[in-house]
């Protein structure tokens, strides 16, 4: 990857996700994150609410993380990263991830991306943002 041949405006590739039962289980017990509502259906609906069992938020800042090191491969270094649940999203939907080029520094080889996941709505679920630095 070419910094001359990025552009503002420009989309990195689309990711889809759709997490399981099993890696919900498998994520949250490697994070230690004893919250029922990722594993526990009954609870989740009758005593926290929500429709189906909830899709933690960090896992979908991994996903988000990963969609930029994907795109950047080893011509570059993720420098900064930020993101925010704001929307939950619930096992059963596939969500995808994705973001834009917003700003090209050529005398550094900074590039500063718009990341976002969408569930099966087009709403923005979770927004992020990273900064990246290109090595060429």
């Amino acid at each position: 990857m070419k910094i001359a041949n990025l552009s503002v405006g420009q989309q990195l590739p689309i990711r889809h996700f759709k997490a399981s039962n099993v890696s919900l289980f498998c994520y949250n017990a490697a994070i230690w994150n004893p919250h029922r509502i990722h594993y526990d259906e009954k609870y989740t609906k009758e005593i926290e609410h929500h429709p189906d069992i909830v899709i933690d938020g960090p896992l979908q800042g991994d996903w988000l993380s990963q969609t930029v090191t994907n795109w950047i491969r080893d011509d570059g270094n993720l420098l900064e990263f930020s993101y925010s649940n704001r929307r939950a999203s619930y096992l059963g939907e596939t969500l995808y991830a994705g973001g834009e080029i917003t700003s090209i520094d050529s005398d550094t080889n900074i590039v500063v991306l718009y990341l976002y996941i969408k569930n099966e709505k087009d709403e923005v679920t979770t927004p992020g943002n990273a900064k990246v630095k290109i090595l060429n």
